[in-house]
């Protein structure tokens, strides 16, 4: 059925489109606005420059090349060999790494589109997308800006102001405060009268940057602070409204599509309740466990928010809604969304496709009641993060990738391959994964499958996490806010483990055939004469041997007792854990190289399993040990990584110069931009308080005192550029004073 949706002629749809009046649910609209739809353009786009990076302008290229529309990548600096520039058919350089001065310079972008001639514009999301003067330049150079007039983006887009024009529309609206006057105290007083706790928001942008939310007045100036010093890294504007702050409340968004007709439809809801930091992470369609009158209603709505501005092409409505279904507009994304996806598999349709259909000046391609909802779909976005460290963003080389095989009904939504840089300058989103199946309970089941076949090796990800939420029973049963991931804290975030004693002969294999397969590459002589490999050999002896290796930061020793090696290679061993005197297990293993990993099949007390290993070598200049990722249904989280043991002259010299001094020092733990600092040379500090404020992919990160001391040297100014594990400031130990 979903592959028969995916197929229906866009020749057809066309036709129908001269027959569609502004209908929703069959019932002719009569809603008013003060809004005059802008006139057809009806100008053909046969080039189009896409103004944007990573996988959204990937996901944008695949319908131009499938449209027969030429398309042209502009890029930055370190983005040169990423794979947007390599599938376009032009691509040409705009600038230095800095946003600012590539991918948000507008002039650039509408030189390159016009020297190349192209017709049109699709800015993608984020950057330029949701920009009224890009827009607005855009029709002034006679180019079509694959998006909404510049008056509804103006409108939408402060969110002071879009909420003043949703309550005209009858959309209903939450309680708060938008109005111009920005000082703290107005701000704090109004802050009363809604009662904490209260949501504090950026009246620009989106995506969850410059939001805070205040629990008590006490902590009311500190997040105001934080709120506005990011609004403006994101947006250029610091100012901010203040909305009531609903408890467990769910985030439910609704798809909408204009035209220059006067038509609007909406493609149904989304929730994309389960967030981090105010950022979605896995979203679904359609949201679960809502009556089909909460539906209807909230499709209307949409429908009346889109029509009061005149809306043209794609965009989001987006409700909150509390545990008894009812819903206020939140905001509207005058942009396609990251989750799109989701909603064209549940739909059958190609959003693309439909925004430079519209664009084109043409009719929505379908009415109302051709849209149709046909089973359930995930979206998980796999980022570079560390989950068990605040989610702090990541960066670096992806050293190995491998993705589940794309179908009809799974998509691996990306920019990067093997080999690539996740970049600390841009977003570290890595790739969405994306499945539909016929109910919820299939399609999450598919996800949580499609995520352990996911490989990543490089810098820290999500995808364990991911799997632990698919995995949780409240979030099976659909029992989701915004909150969850704090209510379930413990169950998401379980405390460390030391492997059991059948993980950890798995992983001593694991570690010996590796180590022997790496070895025999290396030196292939040593695998004909014996002599040669220095691993105690010994003729009619079969000596022990005592591993000692780190997994998942747990220490293990395992005593290794080799009982025959078979033609194959094979080896056939004798373990026990911990001390000598532990349980003895009966353990078989054989390598085969595949895929850039190696595949190990191992036989543990009768029981066989298949797992894959990518080894990664250490950095000896930072005193890093190698390490082995090991990916296996077997083991928690589906993943654990083996850090084999350094060599003792560098543990000397690595434990002597991590700490600065042999103590604890506070560190950058991640690549960023020194924003803000709080300390000088010989003011003394308490353990937990703020040192710095780091901005690394436009989000803020306080680095903290890890002990009480005093300053000793602080090592960077603002505005300066500092590189993951960098100490950032000198602390010393407290002098005792003489009584």
């Amino acid at each position: 059925m979903l592959s028969q949706l995916r197929c229906v002629a866009w020749k057809d749809a066309c036709q129908r489109s001269n027959k569609i009046q502004h209908r929703h649910h069959g019932i002719t609209s009569t809603i008013s606005h003060n809004y005059a739809t802008s006139a057809p353009i009806m100008k053909p786009i046969q080039k189009l420059l896409i103004a944007n990076r990573g996988e959204i302008a990937c996901r944008i290229m695949r319908t131009t090349k499938r449209l027969g529309m030429k398309s042209v990548a502009v890029y930055s600096d370190p983005d040169h060999s990423q794979m947007h520039v390599k599938l376009a058919d032009e691509a040409y350089n705009i600038g230095p790494a800095a946003s600012q001065l590539s991918y948000l310079d507008q002039n650039k972008i509408i030189e390159v589109a016009k020297s190349t001639g192209c017709q049109a514009i699709h800015p993608g999301y984020g950057f330029l997308s949701e920009n009224v003067e890009f827009a607005e330049l855009c029709a002034k150079e006679g180019l079509i800006f694959v998006g909404p007039p510049s008056n509804a983006i103006r409108d939408m887009g402060i969110k002071s102001t879009s909420k003043k024009i949703m309550s005209a529309a009858k959309v209903p609206i939450i309680e708060g405060y938008h109005g111009d006057d920005q000082s703290d105290a107005t701000l704090l007083e109004e802050s009363l009268k809604v009662g904490f706790p209260i949501m504090i928001k950026a009246v620009r942008g989106g995506g969850g940057k410059g939001m805070r939310i205040a629990l008590t007045e006490d902590e009311f100036s500190q997040q105001l602070d934080a709120a506005r010093r990011e609004a403006m890294a994101s947006f250029g504007d610091d100012g901010m409204l203040i909305e009531k702050y609903i408890d467990q409340p769910r985030h439910v968004e609704v798809q909408v599509f204009g035209d220059h007709h006067g038509n609007a439809v909406h493609l149904y809801e989304r929730d994309c309740s389960v967030q981090r930091r105010h950022q979605k992470i896995i979203e679904e369609a359609p949201a679960p466990g809502i009556s089909h009158e909460t539906r209807m209603s909230l499709g209307d709505a949409a429908v009346r928010a889109a029509l009061a501005v005149g809306y043209v092409g794609a965009g989001t409505v987006e409700f909150v809604m509390d545990p008894q279904q009812n819903f206020y507009f939140m905001e509207m994304n005058t942009r396609l969304q990251v989750e799109h996806p989701i909603t064209e598999m549940v739909t059958g349709t190609d959003l693309v496709e439909w925004q430079l259909h519209v664009a084109q000046g043409n009719h929505l391609p379908v009415s109302q009641d051709q849209i149709k909802l046909n089973g359930h779909s995930f979206e998980a976005r796999i980022y570079a993060e560390d989950p068990d460290n605040g989610f702090m963003p990541g960066a670096g080389p992806l050293l190995h990738l491998r993705t589940p095989v794309p179908d009809t009904d799974l998509r691996v939504e990306t920019g990067v391959r093997q080999g690539d840089d996740v970049s600390s300058h841009y977003d570290p989103m890595i790739a969405k994964l994306v499945v539909w199946d016929q109910d919820r309970s299939r399609a999450l089941s598919k996800l949580h499958t499609a995520l352990g076949l996911y490989e990543i090796v490089g810098p820290d990800t999500n995808i364990s996490f991911l799997r632990r939420l698919a995995a949780h029973q409240h979030f099976r049963d659909a029992d989701v806010h915004t909150g969850f991931i704090p209510q379930h804290f413990d169950a998401l975030f379980p405390a460390k483990q030391s492997p059991s004693s059948s993980e950890t002969c798995l992983l001593a294999l694991i570690h010996l055939l590796t180590d022997k397969h790496r070895r025999l590459s290396e030196h292939p002589a040593t695998n004909i004469d014996p002599y040669l490999a220095c691993d105690n050999f010994k003729i009619n002896l079969s000596p022990p041997k005592q591993l000692a290796f780190n997994v998942d930061g747990c220490d293990v020793t395992v005593a290794v007792r080799q009982s025959a090696q078979a033609l194959d290679g094979s080896l056939q061993l004798e373990m026990r854990c911990g001390e000598e005197g532990g349980d003895a297990h009966q353990v078989t293993g054989v390598l085969s190289a595949a895929d850039g990993a190696v595949e190990i099949t191992s036989t543990i007390d009768g029981i066989v399993t298949s797992h894959r290993v990518v080894f990664v070598a250490g950095n000896r200049k930072m005193r890093e040990p190698d390490s082995l990722r090991v990916f296996s249904d077997v083991l928690p989280g589906g993943t654990a990584k083996i850090t084999l043991p350094l060599a003792q002259h560098l543990v000397t010299s690595s434990v002597k110069g991590a700490s600065g001094g042999g103590s604890v020092q506070p560190v950058a733990p991640m690549t960023g931009t020194v924003e803000k600092i709080f300390v000088a040379p010989g003011d003394e500090v308490k353990e937990g308080e703020a040192l710095v404020v780091m901005l690394a992919m436009k989000m803020e990160h306080t680095i903290r005192s890890p002990r009480d001391g005093v300053v000793e040297s602080v090592f960077f100014g603002e505005g300066e550029s500092v590189e993951r594990n960098v100490l950032l400031v000198k602390l010393k130990e407290v002098e005792a004073t003489a009584e």
